[in-house]
C-alpha cells in the first residue's frame, strides 16, 4: 500500500466525523412552556388536572438513534381544581413529602426524528414513581422548527398495579389507571 493510500484511509474517518457529530443535539425543555394533563376516570365524574415540569434536558443522535437525559415533574404541583381532592393525592396517593420528583429518563427510541417539520417515534425508558423505577414505552409526536422543538405524548400510568394508594372510597370508584398528555416545548441546540 503506497503512503498516499494509506493518509486517503486515516483520512477518510477524519472526513466522515463532522457528518455524523452534526446529528448530535440537545433539546432544552422550557418549564414555562410545556404541561402535564391527567385525566382520571371515575363511576360518577372524571377528574382533570395538571402538573408542573420543573426541568428536562434531553440529548439525542438522529444518525446513531440514541437518547438520554431526564424530564422532571413536581410531584406536589398536581392541580385538579378541588384544593381537598388535591391534598389528598399529594398526601395519601402521592405521598410527596417523601417523594417530591416524577421523572422519566429516555433510554432508546424508534423511528426517526426529522432534522426539521413532524416526526413520529416510541421513546423506551425509565419512568420513576414513588420512588419507584417501571419501564415505560411513549408515542411521541415531534415538531422542529428551527431552533424550536415541541415533544408531545400520550400515556397510561397503571399507578394501583405500580403500588399507590387507590383513593376510591366507599361508593366513589376511580380507575386504577391516570391517563397523561404530556407536552413539552423548548430548544434544540447543536447542528442538525
Amino acid at each position: 500500500m503506497t503512503t498516499c493510500t494509506k493518509l486517503l484511509f486515516l483520512a477518510l474517518p477524519l472526513s466522515l466525523a463532522p457528518a455524523a457529530l452534526a446529528q448530535h443535539q440537545s433539546f432544552s425543555v422550557n418549564p414555562d412552556a410545556s404541561q402535564v394533563v391527567f385525566l382520571l376516570g371515575g363511576n360518577t365524574h372524571h377528574v382533570n388536572g395538571t402538573f408542573h415540569v420543573q426541568s428536562g434536558m434531553i440529548d439525542f443522535d438522529r444518525a446513531a438513534q440514541t437518547i438520554s437525559g431526564s424530564v422532571v415533574v413536581a410531584a406536589g404541583s398536581g392541580n385538579s381544581g378541588d384544593a381537598s381532592r388535591d391534598k389528598k393525592m399529594n398526601g395519601d396517593v402521592l405521598d410527596t413529602a417523601h417523594f417530591a420528583e416524577v421523572t422519566f429518563a429516555p433510554k432508546s427510541y424508534k423511528g426517526t426524528i426529522a432534522a426539521a417539520g413532524d416526526s413520529s417515534i416510541q421513546v423506551t425508558g425509565v419512568f420513576t414513581l414513588h420512588g419507584t423505577p417501571h419501564d415505560l414505552t411513549v408515542p411521541m409526536q415531534v415538531h422542529i422548527d428551527g431552533t424550536s422543538i415541541t415533544a408531545k405524548g400520550s400515556f397510561a400510568v397503571p399507578y394501583v398495579q405500580w403500588g399507590l394508594k387507590d383513593p376510591s372510597i366507599f361508593v366513589l370508584k376511580v380507575a386504577k389507571e391516570v391517563g397523561i398528555d404530556l407536552t413539552l416545548a423548548g430548544k434544540v441546540t447543536g447542528a442538525n
